[in-house]
């Protein structure tokens, strides 16, 4: 794991004044890069290193200022205001765990998420084929719910050849138990496209997971 690097703060003249504008540690600083601030996401570990979610950096360096967070990982970019220079953070941690309540994610089910947890592949056959689908386990017309633990990724033709039959029926069970995903399913999803910098803090490393990140 890699160590903490400070918060990437380096006054631009001198000691900084502690009055007039930006005087204060929650207050982004004001620079031209307004875009990189809103629109660039940093992840965010708890203080146990576990992935929590995805921010922008105009959010992370409010933690950081206000010295919530401390920076795991810079990315290249430098954002400069009257005051201070900053490196744009990539990864930052929190300094106070943060208790995530355990059913969190089990409101948020969607296609995406579900094919995300899945990592992009039909959950009967194992194939990652194109325009994959979900499906219930149990289906709703034999009493099944819409939860988590009864729907995963599935093909069509594997949709299509189950139908309304209970997976005893067929002989088509999932390959592996679905159940709530974790937090960093929602972090790629958020984030398709995940820096360098984020991969030694996120687990489920594999084809699928590159897959949903190239997406």
């Amino acid at each position: 794991m890699a160590s903490a690097a400070g918060n990437g703060a380096v006054p631009a003249a001198g000691r900084r004044d502690s009055s007039g504008p930006g005087s204060d540690p929650g207050e982004a600083p004001v620079v031209g890069a307004a875009r990189r601030l809103a629109r660039g996401r940093v992840l965010v570990l708890n203080a146990t290193y576990e992935p929590l979610n995805v921010c922008t950096v105009r959010r992370a360096l409010v933690l950081i200022l206000k010295q919530k967070a401390e920076v795991l990982e810079n990315g290249d970019g430098v954002l400069r205001s009257e005051r201070m220079r900053l490196d744009m953070p990539e990864v930052i941690r929190l300094v106070s765990f943060v208790r995530v309540p355990r059913d969190i994610h089990r409101r948020r089910i969607t296609r995406k998420a579900v094919l995300a947890r899945d990592e992009w592949t039909c959950q009967y056959c194992g194939t990652e084929k194109p325009g994959l689908t979900v499906d219930h386990v149990i289906p709703r017309s034999r009493g099944g719910e819409s939860v988590w633990e009864n729907i995963v990724a599935s093909c069509a033709s594997c949709n299509r050849r189950k139908g309304n039959r209970m997976p005893h029926e067929i002989r088509m069970h999932p390959r592996s138990r679905p159940r709530p995903p974790g937090p960093t399913v929602f972090i790629r999803i958020a984030a398709p496209r995940t820096p360098a910098t984020w991969e030694q803090y996120l687990p489920g490393r594999g084809v699928g997971a590159r897959r949903a990140r190239g997406r």
